[in-house]
């Protein structure tokens, strides 16, 4: 009966470590697409705006934070016994902090856009449009620094209670569990409520403005106004507003499954990973510099296979004749 448990778990973790592979190999791909194509345009002296700096920006992060959760799936469950409570602590940390980061820029992105687009004319609106325009690499640097301290409370209040001597409850279903994770559920509750409610209040604020934008120049007589572009930047809002609210559900839904069964939700954790890289691909999409570049690269891919399909055609017709 025990051996026919442990084969059952071995073949739900290998479906686990398969799933996480194919989402690892998909973000690997998407995200470097949207750094190497802004890198190589920065390089070729193009044009820089405050959102390619954070798209570039939220595609690092990104594919950090999933080379990290992976390789965090990879040696916890192998390696548990090898590790100290301490080391096992830091590389949870540092997914934290990479999914903190990823929502803190999210929101920074949201930020900048409603600054942009909207068409409030209030001073404050004015003055922050002019300060954050030309800010954007320190609000990066700000949104990594706030990632950090939460990761260092975090840390440190763990480090707390194990010099303190206090122990924790283990359950048997799970051997790889470590309750000593349970003391930073609370500092990263609400350090990612905040980027949250930024985002939030931003988003609302771009779509009520683009609303209103868009009803008054149909009441207007000029109907030779197009309106596809306001449509599509509100449905470039609703969908990552979508995104970024799955994306806290699903983080929050991690810490409460571990603080109420001190158990990994690995399933969670792989979809965690997955959803920035869906987020990012519609990004390529919405994006025209980097959807030209995708569909180039699409068609240089399939002008090479074509090519060389036809080379081994005419080759093996060579022979034929032959």
């Amino acid at each position: 009966m025990a051996d026919s448990t442990e084969g059952d778990t071995d073949v739900r973790y290998l479906g686990l470590l398969v799933l996480a592979l194919i989402a690892l190999i998909a973000g690997l791909v998407i995200h470097s697409f949207i750094i190497g194509v802004n890198v190589t345009d920065w390089w070729k002296g193009g044009s820089v705006t405050p959102v390619d700096h954070i798209v570039t920006s939220l595609g690092i992060s990104r594919m950090c934070a999933q080379c990290a959760s992976t390789l965090y799936f990879f040696i916890y469950p192998i390696f548990w016994r090898n590790l100290d409570s301490l080391a096992t602590l830091l590389i949870g940390l540092s997914c934290d902090f990479l999914c903190s980061a990823n929502m803190w820029l999210t929101s920074l992105l949201s930020i900048v856009l409603c600054l942009k687009i909207s068409n409030f004319h209030t001073r404050l609106f004015l003055y922050l449009r002019g300060m954050i325009a030309h800010r954007t690499v320190y609000l990066i640097g700000a949104s990594a620094l706030l990632s950090a301290v939460n990761s260092l409370i975090t840390l440190l209040v763990t480090v707390t209670k194990i010099s303190s001597g206090e122990t924790y409850n283990k359950t048997m279903a799970y051997p790889i569990t470590d309750c000593i994770h349970i003391n930073y559920v609370y500092p990263v509750t609400i350090a990612v409520s905040f980027p949250l409610l930024f985002y939030c209040i931003s988003s609302v604020l771009l779509f009520t403005s683009l609303y209103h934008h868009t009803t008054k120049m149909k009441m207007s007589s000029n109907l030779s106004i197009s309106l596809e572009t306001y449509y599509s930047v509100m449905k470039f809002i609703s969908v990552t507003f979508i995104y970024n609210t799955l994306y806290f559900i699903c983080f929050i839904s991690c810490i409460l499954y571990y603080y109420i069964h001190c158990v990994n939700p690995d399933r969670l954790y792989i979809v965690l990973g997955f959803l920035p890289v869906l987020h990012s691909s519609y990004l390529i999409y919405r994006t025209a510099k980097l959807r030209s570049q995708m569909s180039k690269g699409l068609q240089n891919v399939t002008d090479f296979l074509f090519q060389r399909k036809d080379t081994e055609i005419r080759e093996n017709v060579e022979v034929v004749d032959l």
